[in-house]
């Protein structure tokens, strides 16, 4: 049986990793023409407003992604 504190468990592993990510792994740059059209298609204000977005979204993929990887890892071969 599952303890009831998992999901709460898994959100803030994933969080940690992206938190971690922001530490070692570049965020992707948009050039000037993509971003200021993705600003008019979004209908944001500046283009600071989509890089918080990108970056927040991208921080996010990768501690989910590291997160699960870690995860595989931690259960294949280390758990008893």
């Amino acid at each position: 049986m599952k303890p009831a504190s998992q999901p709460l468990l898994t959100l803030a592993g994933i969080l940690l990793m992206a938190f971690l990510s922001v530490l070692l792994l570049p965020a992707p740059a948009l050039g000037v023409q993509l971003a200021q059209s993705l600003v008019q298609r979004f209908h944001l204000l500046d283009m600071t407003q989509l890089y918080i977005i990108l970056y927040c979204l991208w921080f996010l993929l990768l501690g989910t992604i590291e997160f699960f990887v870690l995860r595989f890892i931690w259960k294949r071969w280390f758990a008893v």
